[in-house]
């Protein structure tokens, strides 16, 4: 389905697919226990960032998760120029985390379960987000790569490496996006839930991870 399609049917169901409604304020992640004061940063790509940034501010150790693009060609792109194509951006977020409380290896290890790294249906999105910004990976510094590759691993060991298509990538320039998308599910619940019912995520995640 096109962009163009895609929309036109989620607006009719009032979801825009990882499209925004009205502009959110941004809200500070829910963090627990002592924080060390230390911080790294870890990038990913799961399709619509919503969903990636919900994920990883639900995780203890998370102290940010910002939505934003990555792995293109165009400084500071706006949501439009990546959806329409052509920047070679990817949706991303950046996590930032306390080492201290939750290493990179639970980050990579927690990314493979909230994505389909098989795309048996679009190879080049992720739910109903289709089209080349939706395409998953994981963004890696050499010191990362590693373990990013190692976790990788131990996930192509579950679901099979011919059907496993999501790469490790060398560390990209990411770029955040506007005000309006940060923080976008726990600001907008109703929204954002229309739109993860309408995507089928939670169905299509227990079928590939079984969960």
């Amino acid at each position: 389905m096109s962009f163009l399609s895609r929309l036109s049917v989620a607006f009719a169901l009032g979801l825009a697919a990882c499209s925004p409604g009205e502009p959110a304020k941004s809200a500070p992640a829910v963090q627990t226990g002592p924080d060390s004061g230390r911080r790294e940063v870890a990038l990913f790509a799961g399709g619509c960032f919503w969903s990636v940034e919900a994920n990883f501010e639900a995780m203890p150790g998370v102290v940010s998760a910002v939505s934003g693009f990555a792995g293109g060609t165009v400084a500071n792109p706006s949501y439009d120029q990546v959806v329409r194509g052509g920047t070679g951006h990817l949706e991303a977020v950046q996590v930032t985390y306390d080492p201290a409380r939750i290493s990179y290896r639970q980050l990579v290890d927690r990314f493979w379960r909230t994505i389909d790294p098989t795309d048996p249906t679009d190879p080049d999105g992720q739910f109903c987000d289709q089209g080349a910004p939706y395409v998953t990976a994981v963004f890696a510094t050499p010191a990362q790569t590693p373990i990013a590759r190692a976790s990788r691993a131990a996930a192509v060991a579950v679901i099979g490496a011919d059907r496993f298509t999501t790469p490790v990538r060398p560390a990209a320039r990411f770029w955040p996006a506007e005000a309006y998308h940060q923080d976008f599910a726990r600001l907008n619940p109703v929204r954002y839930g229309g739109y993860t019912r309408f995507c089928g995520r939670e169905a299509r995640l227990r079928a590939v991870w079984g969960r």
